[in-house]
C-alpha cells in the first residue's frame, strides 16, 4: 500500500508562494498517476492538478499558468509549486494516487466513470490526510 503524507501548507499574503509535498512512504508503485486535490467546507473536493508515470501534466481551469506539479521518482514525492495565490485558493490540499491509470484533462487522473464526484475517494487508490492551505488578502 502506499502511504501518503502532505507537507508544506501554511498561510501566505495574497499573491504568493507556496510549496506543497507529499511522500509516500509505503509501497512505490512506478505505474501511479500522481494528482493535487482540494477541499473548501461545505464544497465537493476538487482536482487541481495530476501528473502520470510518463510525466504527462493537467491542470484545473483555475490554476493554470500559476500552478507547477510535478515528482521526483527516485524520492517517491510529489510537489505542488503555487504563485501568485489568491483568497479563492484557500483549502484543504490532498494528494491522491490511482494505479495504472494516465492523466485526463481537468487536472486529475482518469477515474471510472461510476466513481466521479462520489466521495469519500473519488475513485483515486490512496489519499494522504491533507494540509490546511490559507490566503490571506
Amino acid at each position: 500500500q502506499m502511504q501518503l503524507q502532505e507537507s508544506g501548507g501554511g498561510s501566505v499574503q495574497a499573491g504568493g508562494s507556496l510549496r506543497l509535498s507529499c511522500r509516500n512512504s509505503g509501497y512505490k508503485y512506478s505505474g501511479a498517476c500522481w494528482s493535487w486535490w482540494r477541499q473548501v467546507p461545505g464544497k465537493e473536493r476538487e482536482g487541481v492538478a495530476a501528473i502520470g508515470s510518463d510525466d504527462t501534466t493537467s491542470y484545473a481551469d483555475s490554476v493554470k499558468g500559476r500552478f507547477t506539479i510535478s515528482r521526483d521518482a527516485d524520492e517517491n514525492s510529489l510537489y505542488l509549486q503555487m504563485d501568485n495565490l489568491n483568497a479563492e485558493d484557500t483549502a484543504m490540499y490532498y494528494c491522491a494516487t490511482i494505479l495504472y491509470r494516465p492523466v485526463n484533462p481537468g487536472g486529475v487522473c482518469y477515474t471510472p466513470p461510476e466513481s466521479r464526484g462520489v466521495g469519500p475517494n473519488y475513485g483515486m487508490d490512496y489519499w494522504g490526510k491533507g494540509i490546511l492551505v490559507t490566503i490571506s488578502s
